[in-house]
């Protein structure tokens, strides 16, 4: 009788881990597939923040290739695009050549320091407003992520 039981107990414990890693496998499974999109905000000149950065983006995408960035630089963080000034230049080229990650410059912040279009890396696209095109991406469900220290 001990013996019958002990083979019941024996046999629902392991159709309860088969479940659970079933559904873990699953949960792995949609994780990898779901698209997820990221808006990034940078405002900081701290280039060990913009090489923490480069390396954030190559994690994000070698993990979920699909995953949609955004990187908005405004303010002091404009001189990651600056081609005079970036230390990533290669390294934002590579990751962008991905497909899925776009870095813009805020409009307003160019004319607040007095740089031009020309001085921006070619790879740049623009938004008229930094803190705008962050709302309005969150407003879409997009997922917010301060970049820096």
């Amino acid at each position: 009788m001990h013996m019958k039981k002990f083979f019941s107990l024996l046999m629902l414990a392991i159709s309860g881990f088969s479940v659970a890693t079933a559904q873990q496998s699953q949960t792995e499974t949609a994780a990898k597939t779901r698209v997820h999109q990221i808006v990034f905000q940078l405002t900081t000149d701290d280039t060990l923040a913009h090489k923490a950065l480069m390396k954030q983006l190559n994690n994000i995408t070698s993990v979920s290739p699909g995953t949609k960035i955004d990187v908005i630089c405004h303010g002091p963080g404009l001189s990651m695009l600056m081609t005079k000034k970036t230390v990533v230049h290669d390294k934002l080229k590579d990751i962008q050549s991905r497909k899925s990650v776009r870095f813009y410059a805020c409009e307003f912040s160019l004319k607040e320091r007095n740089v031009n279009k020309e001085e921006i890396i070619p790879e740049s696209g623009y938004v008229e407003a930094g803190i705008i095109a962050i709302v309005e991406r969150q407003e879409q469900g997009w997922t917010y992520i301060k970049s820096g220290f």
